[in-house]
């Protein structure tokens, strides 16, 4: 099912950016309704569009035609909390969000994997943890960025999708305090950018609660880009990471995001577990 909805996304994200003639600085597609190449459940898909119509990143949206889908434009600017979050020395990447239908396709994922709960480590604008809560995990949002923060509670209220937002350095977080019994953690930093180190002090954490660990799911953002990423290239950057903490990967998808808008490769997330 997943396979040929990221087919048809891509695609579509491809061709959308090929002969995109605008200049917003970020901009993304959704498809318009429910099809055979997008065969989702359509209050989800309302959901999604609701999540961009109440986020005030995105000033313009329009509809075209692209592969004979039809499809909305949201068109934004991230630039004022792009700066904000690189304030954080703790901060492991700058706020540069995945697309909403990737933070859909990627929540289905880990839900139809049977994780109960989605913990989002540095989740910018809580697209992955929205999407999680309209598919029935429970979801908590960690960001560091108190605007960022401020920004997901409104987008919280106004949808009315409670997907709690955290204000708090995941390093520092306590991760006993939310009950987690068979969760997924989605990092949200590359490799090379500080997210190994990132990813490897939520590790700590979750080795240090009794019997979490062999319930425990781990999806990495990776890059396939050589001029991003100078050492191995394997499962997108964080093969060393992986292999060092004994886990297996169970999944790997490549979905559209606002950094890989301009390029014909899309970022793979790596879906882990411990073994």
């Amino acid at each position: 099912m997943f396979d040929e909805i990221i087919k048809n996304l891509v695609v579509i994200k491809q061709n959308f950016a090929k002969n995109y003639t605008g200049n917003a600085h970020i901009q993304e597609v959704i498809p318009t309704n429910t099809s055979k190449q997008f065969n989702i459940d359509e209050s989800h898909l309302e959901l999604l569009h609701n999540f961009a119509q109440k986020n005030p990143i995105y000033f313009n949206t329009f509809e075209e035609k692209i592969n004979d889908i039809l499809c909305t434009i949201y068109e934004g600017d991230i630039n004022q909390y792009w700066l904000n979050s690189i304030k954080h020395g703790s901060s492991c990447q700058p706020f540069y969000p995945t697309w909403i239908m990737s933070a859909y396709i990627m929540a289905s994922i880990a839900n139809n994997l049977g994780y109960k709960e989605l913990v989002d480590i540095g989740s910018g604008d809580g697209r992955i943890a929205f999407c999680g809560k309209i598919l029935g995990l429970t979801t908590h949002s960690i960001e560091i960025d108190d605007v960022l923060v401020e920004l997901q509670k409104t987008i919280a209220q106004d949808t009315n999708q409670n997907f709690n937002p955290h204000c708090a350095d995941a390093l520092e977080f306590n991760y006993s305090n939310i009950q987690l019994t068979n969760p997924v953690f989605f990092i949200g930093g590359l490799p090379q950018m500080g997210g190994d180190i990132l990813a490897t002090r939520i590790i700590d954490k979750i080795n240090s609660i009794t019997n979490l660990k062999k319930n425990t799911g781990i999806v990495f953002a990776g890059t396939n880009s050589r001029k991003e990423l100078s050492q191995n290239l394997t499962n997108g950057g964080w093969n060393s990471l992986i292999d060092k903490h004994n886990l297996s990967v169970i999944d790997t998808v490549f979905l559209p995001t606002v950094w890989t808008f301009d390029q014909m490769v899309e970022t793979p997330y790596i879906y882990t577990k411990f073994n």
